[in-house]
């Protein structure tokens, strides 16, 4: 037994509070950079350690795979084997877990697939392409959407059908009713049925939710401000024999709404807990205090939440850094700068006793993916490496997908969607047209289409006539598409022998080689490299999963790769490493759970964060107050806000005011910097001030002043020709191509110091 000093060592008073206080419900409150993942380990260490809890009848739940690794290990660090007992992971991983176990009882395979997004959006396709839905009058993705939202409230499709009350409504439960037919025929799941489906399965089956509340003693739950109405309940229900919930959270950080999370669910955890202990953590541990002040200043303006008052040892700090560019190519510009000098590139090294600086020290966050653009372009000018989060992900490139494919069709021939999506990768002559007459011959027969499959195989081969259903009709395939078809199944077959007998990574080997896939890629992509190179990560992650007997090891890795985040995606280059890593940009919704060295805020402008669509919507307005609140609080030492007097968007150029979020930080925490006076950024100390408007400067003729053709000089752009000039909203406006780097750029003749060659 390890003793308690050594649980609770380096931990403030109230996270020992927290950690020892185990009868009962609990609620943590806990700031960003407070140590929750701390308490969360220790608290588990001391109910093993101290409690005599045994480390099976604990179960932690959180929203990430990130966050689970990263407590798995520090729980493992204290507890060493024993920490593989306890039921850690995400709510997803959690429930498929259960399912796999019990799902039975209600109908469920246990082979069943987990469909991703881009799954469940084949699927909806081809409902709505049954149903003949207008995809010009109701989308794909809002239905999709609103089956999702219905799914995370507990709501059946039956049930929805009851309750619908206009037309869309009528639209969504058909389409509800028939998507998720078409999964139950693939003996799939998509992520809303992981926790809808297990919450069911545990109402409706007193003896499993009975023998899951005696085993689970302990319910941990992080990030308890993000989870929707199915996810409390699931917790609800583990929790309902004992009352031993100890649910981490912070209002304050509720961001995802549109997930349906309920940031009602912590707000009232008191009331649906009676006697419930109350711990507030406030130290910060990541943040300087200057960055702390500004960060509860825009909070502060929200009504939903509960106050506390965060604080630091780690000092003042740099001031913020608030940076009025003239678009978003001088926003970017300073971004670029700002790293580069920081890092060495143009200036020498920083303070002394100051750490170097390296590019992975930095972070920049915007409110849209769209809003990286012209930050990568400045990037790529200055020679910046970078890694966008939130891109193309690994495990959505089209080889990794397809090389998937093939291994779920191992694990569950009758997936759909993986089916109609190998079977002519690579190309056996099987066609788009083959396919949807096979699809509509499945769907007369009322069986899968994988049976089908069989059907023709059996119809295609002498010796097992005896196997033909005798009322199935000839299947509608030419000779030739039907040879290849049997080859394909054959090879099905095959691989199903190898799963059965081998480990992952020889399976994976042997689905590549039987399809002569790396001989595909060269052959058909001019980066036939670079992709094969993509199935060479597969398989090296594909030999994590060898130690696991055969048949588990694919079950494993088939559900840990789909229920894969963007943040599972970054690149944490080892302090070592010769390139110092990469400049991180993401969106604050994807940044929440990191944190940065340097962080920079761009496009903090009214409509842009807060979002237009917040304006009239006072809930959502609070939502993006707790999104700037979270952006800010992912610094350690150095807070860049930025916003651009002009900013293209939607194809047009809007002119917004500067975010309200700005104002509400106190004048002594800010240091501005703008770059309407000259073309270059000026520092400047004091109140936040609107940059000067076009109607503060003295008129320009109505008549262009310049002419295209003609030269001119920018003291930072240098010399360029003008393309063209127009009059617009009593200025003119420029189109100047100058020399070098520079580029094209739009100029405002009333911002823009413009001399004549």
């Amino acid at each position: 037994m390890v003793a308690t000093e050594h649980i609770l060592q380096d931990l403030n008073p109230p996270q020992r509070e927290a950690v020892t206080a185990v009868e009962g419900p609990l609620l943590i409150l806990a700031g960003p950079g407070s140590g929750k993942t701390r308490v969360i380990t220790h608290r588990i260490a001391y109910l093993v350690d101290q409690e005599g809890v045994a480390p099976w009848r604990i179960v932690a739940v959180t929203f990430t795979n990130k966050a689970a690794r990263e407590m798995r290990q520090r729980v493992f660090a204290h507890l060493g084997d024993r920490a593989l007992d306890v039921a850690l992971g995400t709510f997803h991983s959690i429930c498929a877990r259960l399912l796999r176990v019990e799902g039975e009882r209600i109908g469920l395979q246990r082979s069943f697939n987990i469909y991703d997004d881009a799954d469940q959006m084949a699927v909806i396709k081809r409902v709505t392409e049954a149903l003949n839905i207008d995809p010009k009058k109701f989308s794909d993705r809002a239905i999709l959407s609103t089956i999702s939202r219905a799914k995370s409230e507990l709501v059946d499709a039956r049930t929805y059908a009851a309750e619908a009350r206009d037309y869309f409504a009528e639209i969504v439960a058909r389409s509800y009713e028939r998507y998720q037919a078409l999964l139950a025929e693939n003996a799939a799941l998509d992520f809303d049925d992981l926790i809808l489906k297990a919450v069911t399965m545990l109402q409706e089956h007193e003896s499993i939710r009975e023998k899951y509340e005696e085993r689970y003693l302990h319910v941990l739950v992080d990030e308890f401000q993000d989870t929707n109405l199915a996810q409390y309940e699931l917790a609800r229900i583990l929790a309902g024999g004992h009352g031993n919930i100890c649910a981490v959270g912070d209002p304050d950080q509720s961001i995802y709404s549109w997930r349906s999370a309920d940031i009602r669910n912590i707000l009232n955890f008191e009331r649906d807990f009676p006697g419930a202990r109350i711990v507030l953590l406030e130290q910060n541990y990541r943040s300087t205090q200057h960055i702390l002040d500004a960060a509860h200043a825009v909070i502060s303006g929200n009504r939903q939440r509960t106050e506390k008052s965060l604080w630091t040892d780690r000092g003042h700090g740099e001031p913020i850094v608030v940076f009025e560019a003239y678009d978003e190519g001088e926003e970017a510009d300073f971004i670029a700068g700002e790293i580069a000098r920081l890092t060495g590139v143009e200036a020498g090294p920083g303070d002394p006793g100051e750490p170097a600086w390296a590019l992975r020290d930095f972070a920049v966050m915007y409110r849209t993916n769209a809003q990286s653009r012209a930050v990568e372009e400045a990037l790529i000018r200055a020679g910046i490496r970078y890694q966008l989060v939130g891109g193309t992900r690994f495990y959505e490139r089209r080889e990794v997908k397809d090389v998937l494919a093939y291994l779920r069709l191992v694990h569950n021939p009758y997936d759909m969607v993986s089916l109609a999506r190998v079977l002519n990768v690579p190309g056996r002559g099987i066609g788009t047209k083959t396919v949807q007459q096979l699809e509509r011959w499945a769907q007369a027969l009322g069986v899968p289409l994988y049976t089908a499959l069989q059907i023709l195989v059996a119809q295609e081969s002498p010796e097992k006539q005896q196997s033909r259903p005798p009322q199935a009709p000839r299947h509608p395939a030419a000779a030739r598409q039907a040879k290849a078809v049997v080859e394909f199944v054959e090879m099905l077959d095959e691989l199903m022998d190898v799963a059965a007998k081998n480990n992952l990574s020889t399976l994976l080997d042997g689905v590549v080689e039987r399809t002569a896939y790396r001989r595909y890629l060269y052959g058909e992509f001019d980066d036939g490299e670079q992709r094969w190179e993509n199935v060479e990560e597969l398989r090296n992650v594909a030999a994590e999963y060898d130690g696991l007997a055969p048949g588990n090891g694919l079950v494993s890795f088939l559900e840990d790769v789909a229920l894969i985040s963007d943040q599972d995606t970054l690149q944490e280059a080892p302090d070592d490493a010769p390139d110092a890593g990469r400049v991180t940009l993401i969106t604050l919704h994807s940044a929440k759970g990191l944190e940065y060295r340097a962080v920079f805020m761009i496009a903090m402008e009214e409509g842009v964060l807060p979002h237009v669509r917040s304006f009239d919507e006072p809930a959502q307005l609070e939502e993006e107050r707790r999104l700037a609140y979270v952006g800010m609080t992912r610094a350690r030492e150095r807070l860049y806000l930025l916003r651009a007097f002009k900013r293209y968007a939607m194809g047009a150029s809007q002119h917004n005011p500067a975010s309200r979020f700005l104002k509400d930080i106190p004048p002594e925490l800010i240091a501005q910097r703008s770059a309407f006076a000259d073309g270059s950024p000026a520092t400047t100390a004091g109140r936040y001030r609107e940059p000067a408007r076009v109607d503060a400067r003295p008129l320009v003729p109505e008549d262009a002043v310049f002419s295209g053709g003609e030269k001119v000089r920018h003291p930072r752009f240098g010399e360029g020709i003008v393309v063209s000039c127009r009059v617009a909203n009593g200025d003119q406006e420029l189109t100047v191509a100058f020399k070098g780097e520079a580029g094209i750029k739009r100029l405002l003749l009333s911002l823009a110091p413009l001399e004549r060659l």
